[in-house]
């Protein structure tokens, strides 16, 4: 029943061989991988203007130059990641390119930034997408956190169903958004053109509460670099795209950039022509689209929207958390489930992780966007920076056609996003950035300690040393527990008796009221070859009074072996019943698996199944 359901939500499993039809085109990749990049617009112009509002009017004419700045860094970072593209046309991610340039440790450096970064991405475009909407609708503000966690559920799900049909659902959203917000930038530039009335309405910049000052303008730069988050996800999907994947990946790269550009520096600098300001509960783009269209039905269109958008941009999360720790479990930095490929050809078990801890995020941040926004940045420029360091080593060492070009260009990306990442640092760190500088340390640390685990396992399961010729097991000696004499028993003690000569029933007796008589007698007449022996239990636990005589005769019998235990466990026909059955089989498989022997074989545990028909069949 629970794989029907599944089946139901995500979708039958695919063959492996329907991996390139699953690939996708780029109108679909735009869909899939850009959302992030093109809706940080959303909260990278709030965080601006709520760092130039406190200094009133004066703070607020800064707007469209650090607009401007942000607009020639996204400019740098694109091109660079073109030409990693170009590079690792198999997926040239921040970890793979700085790992194999610089070393072990910056790539993980790299490999932790950007998977902080895109667990935030998505703990932000989901909380940013909910304010958008109460924005709106003022009476859902109570209500972020379930919104939020809904939306979280939904683009989990779509996730889950494969690629494909993630980048199908999520075009619907991604290119709504561009239409409506596209067209309302041309047209409040043609109102600019045209001489057109500002405004219906008279607004003004609230009364200035803080001097201006170069670290106010700093932390403003800071909060709007968060724009360019998301801009990497092409580099690391370029395998998801159809052949030739680096051109399409590069094409689809540009025409992101080149949107993302527009949308930022238009809503910039027509908030800053038009002097918007937003009222409380409200976003800037909110109010920008009321001051431009007025509250009406193209208002909530754009709003919703935005939402959409805001919604869909988590999917750069999960479309490039579960590639980048694959990356890592296949190097056993991670956990080797994670490389798995899910039955809808995804890595269903990184999305799945994401989706977790997304959700805890909102949860202990309640849902608020400007509270998460601080630990956000940090992340994605310490990967951005060190993957363009690394492009350039690659280039120096390749010294292919045009090599100096292309590394002058790397470098060039490297050494702004540097200092852009060391004044996001500095202008953030007391509101939030501190959380992101702690936490990349603490998971890089988890990379080496799974990864010495990982190695140790290796060490432990080499057959080096060891003798070629193998050794042939005499038969074992067979312990079966006993509860009663029922079908499945019988079906136990027959692979019992095939396998061995020496089998002992145990039954373990709590009360010594003698009840164990009915079991016995029964037992004998059905086997009466096979031996029955009696363990009182005075604290009435089944469990060690079951090693404790396994122990014994482990020594008693002085062969070098230990008993082979068989459990006949009774399989029930309705998923609800298995709850009612093999409790005491599961308690003995557990103490026994994780019971550590050092002398001797370990014990082997065989479970012997009987299945029940299911309903009320006889």
């Amino acid at each position: 029943m629970w794989k029907k359901l599944r089946y139901l939500i995500i979708g039958s499993p695919l063959p492996s061989r329907m991996m390139q039809e699953k690939k996708l085109n780029k109108i679909r990749a735009l869909a899939a991988f850009s959302p992030d990049a093109l809706s940080s617009i959303a909260y990278a112009n709030q965080e601006i203007y709520l760092g130039l509002v406190v200094a009133g009017a004066v703070g607020l004419s800064l707007s469209f130059s650090i607009a401007a700045a942000i607009t020639v860094l996204l400019a740098i970072v694109a091109l660079s990641y073109s030409q990693t593209i170009r590079a690792y046309p198999s997926g040239g991610g921040s970890y793979i390119v700085a790992r194999e340039n610089l070393g072990t440790f910056p790539g993980l450096i790299a490999a932790a930034a950007l998977l902080v970064d895109y667990v935030l991405n998505s703990a932000v475009s989901l909380t940013a997408g909910v304010a958008a909407l109460a924005s709106a609708f003022p009476v859902l503000w109570n209500y972020r956190v379930v919104l939020a966690l809904a939306l979280l559920l939904l683009i989990t799900l779509i996730n889950l169903r494969g690629l494909r049909e993630t980048g199908s659902v999520m075009a619907v959203p991604v290119y709504l958004f561009l239409f409506t917000f596209i067209s309302m930038l041309l047209y409040g530039i043609a109102r600019i053109a045209f001489g057109m009335p500002s405004t219906s309405f008279q607004v003004t910049a609230p009364p200035a509460t803080s001097l201006l000052t170069v670290v106010l303008v700093m932390h403003a730069f800071a909060a709007g670099c968060t724009a360019l988050t998301g801009i990497e996800s092409i580099s690391n999907g370029v395998p998801a795209f159809r052949p030739p994947e680096w051109r399409n990946a590069r094409q689809t790269l540009i025409v992101m950039a080149i949107l993302m550009g527009f949308l930022f520096i238009g809503s910039v600098g027509l908030t800053q022509f038009f002097g918007v300001v937003a009222g409380p509960e409200e976003t800037i783009l909110s109010a920008l689209t009321r001051r431009l269209i007025g509250t009406n039905i193209g208002y909530y269109i754009i709003q919703i929207s935005t939402l959409g958008i805001l919604t869909v941009a988590a999917n750069t999360s999960f479309a490039g958390f579960p590639r980048v720790s694959a990356i890592l479990a296949s190097d056993r930095f991670m956990p080797r489930q994670l490389y798995n490929i899910g039955d809808r050809l995804v890595f269903s078990n990184g999305i799945v992780l994401l989706a977790g801890v997304t959700a805890v995020l909102i949860v202990i941040f309640n849902g608020d966007t400007h509270m998460l926004v601080p630990l956000f940045a940090v992340g994605a420029f310490s990967a951005f920076t060190l993957s363009q360091a690394g492009m350039v080593r690659h280039w120096i060492r390749s010294k292919e056609r045009g090599w100096r070009v292309k590394a002058f260009i790397n470098g060039l990306g490297a050494s702004v996003t540097g200092v852009t990442l060391l004044v996001i640092a500095a202008a953030k760190f007391v509101q939030g950035a501190w959380i992101s500088v702690l936490l990349i340390p603490l998971v890089i640390y988890l990379f080496y300690k799974i990864n010495s685990h990982y190695r140790s396992v290796s060490r432990q399961l080499s057959l080096k040393g060891l003798p070629h010729v193998i050794q042939p097991i005499p038969k074992p000696r067979v312990v079966i527990p006993v509860s009663g004499v029922h079908r499945g028993m019988l079906e136990a003690v027959k692979f019992a008796l095939s396998i061995s000569d020496r089998v002992t029933a145990v039954y373990i007796e709590f009360d010594q009221s003698q009840s164990y008589q009915a079991i016995y007698k029964q037992w004998k007449e059905w086997f009466p070859s096979v031996k029955f022996v009696v363990v009182p239990s005075p604290e009435r636990s089944i469990v060690d009074p079951l090693i404790d005589f396994l122990d014994k005769t482990d020594l008693e019998y002085h062969d070098g072996q230990q008993a082979v235990l068989v459990l006949p466990e009774i399989i029930p026909g309705n998923v609800f019943n298995e709850m009612l059955h093999n409790q005491t089989a599961n308690l003995i498989k557990n103490a026994l698996l994780h019971r550590k022997r050092t002398t001797g074989f370990q014990r082997i545990i065989i479970d012997v199944p009987y299945h029940l028909k299911s309903g009320n069949q006889e």
